[in-house]
């Protein structure tokens, strides 16, 4: 039994002790002043009535509803409840009956249509139906609970396994386009692909061992952001104008891992020309209510199908990581215009104890 399970008994078994000491409670609140004689004679006759109460209670939580009415067995659940009303009222109308003789205060009740000992049966039964109806309600309420957590549960579990399905498709696709960039310098200038290979060990070290959370500090992701553009600046020619800014004020916040790269790589992939002028402009602030903005735009160079620079699966599992990890919480913006493509995300900041 794990911990979370056994405080859970703890706190059933607290709310049951506590609502049947209040049931038993009950008849001392409304005697406890009274002169009369019999007053014990009341105590006990409701004692014993509650108690008969509690086993038909306990009898359907325990057994009966978990053995016959759970397994789909109503007939057999209602002939074992009939079997024990018949029962439990039997014995209490058998020890109700020496009650008058024993107390010579008793004064005999006014006559009604049914004879008293049929009323009482029928008083009593109506009281154990009700009870074995209260006990349904609490016990299919509790599977309720419980099998609504177990399903929350279930739902976390795929919803973790995905998310690391993603970042596992991540990584081999951001070291497919990092490792294609470092491949088309070589033929320009081995010295800058020989640096470029350095720079990428240490953001391979970010990308493979700092990241398997959910979260990470904003202040690591952000220099990983800053080194990655560093990186790729280093096989830009003289035609192209990269500007980054960078605004943020409290670095000690936490994001997901990996998400404005996304956006960064196809800048770089689509956003340089060889033989045309073109600018990359990376924004990231942080505004006023804790969100945290990236806005990118860049000259717009789509590339043809058989351009193999990037596997095509980025922006999609973007889109998936940020309906995972930020549901309803995020904006993502994309639109081309007059050769230029603007890209914007808006995610909120976490505190520190998402990590």
């Amino acid at each position: 039994m794990t911990i979370q399970t056994h405080k859970k008994s703890i706190v059933q078994f607290l709310i049951h002790f506590t609502a049947w000491g209040m049931v038993f409670g009950l008849p001392f609140l409304i005697f406890w002043k009274s002169n009369d004689s019999d007053i014990l004679q009341k105590l006990l006759h409701n004692f014993v009535v509650i108690l008969s109460l509690v086993s038909v209670f306990y009898v359907n939580y325990f057994v009966l509803i978990e053995y016959f009415l759970f397994r789909q067995k109503v007939g057999k659940y209602i002939f074992y409840n009939f079997l024990l009303i018949l029962f439990i009222v039997t014995i209490l109308h058998f020890w109700k009956e020496p009650v008058p003789a024993i107390n010579p205060r008793f004064k005999e009740p006014p006559p009604t249509l049914l004879p008293r000992e049929v009323l009482s049966i029928i008083v009593d039964s109506f009281s154990m139906i009700l009870t074995i109806g209260l006990s349904m309600a609490v016990k299919m309420t509790g599977k309720w609970y419980k099998t609504e957590a177990e399903r929350q549960e279930e739902k976390k579990e795929r919803t973790e396994a995905e998310l690391k399905n993603l970042r596992q498709q991540l990584n081999p696709h951001f070291l497919f386009n990092t490792l294609n960039n470092i491949y088309a310098l070589i033929a320009i200038s081995p010295d800058k692909a020989q640096k470029s290979t350095l720079e990428l060990s240490k953001l391979l070290r970010y990308v493979l061992y700092e990241n398997n959370g959910n979260f990470v500090s904003l202040e690591h992701e952000l220099n990983f952001i800053h080194n990655y553009v560093e990186l790729m600046r280093i096989r830009l020619n003289s035609d192209v104008d990269m500007k980054i800014n960078i605004d943020v004020t409290e670095k000690n916040k936490t994001v997901a891992p990996l998400l404005f790269i996304t956006l960064i790589e196809n800048a770089f992939k689509h956003g340089i020309s060889s033989t045309q002028p073109s600018f990359i402009d990376i924004n990231i602030h942080q505004s006023a209510d804790k969100q945290l903005s990236c806005i990118i735009k860049n000259s717009y160079f789509p590339k043809d199908d058989s351009d193999q620079s990037g596997s095509g699966i980025g922006l999609e599992n973007l889109r998936r990581r940020l309906e995972i990890l930020y549901p309803h919480k995020h904006i993502l913006l994309t639109k081309e215009e007059d050769s230029i493509f603007v890209a914007e995300l808006i995610i909120p900041l976490n505190s520190i104890n998402a990590l």
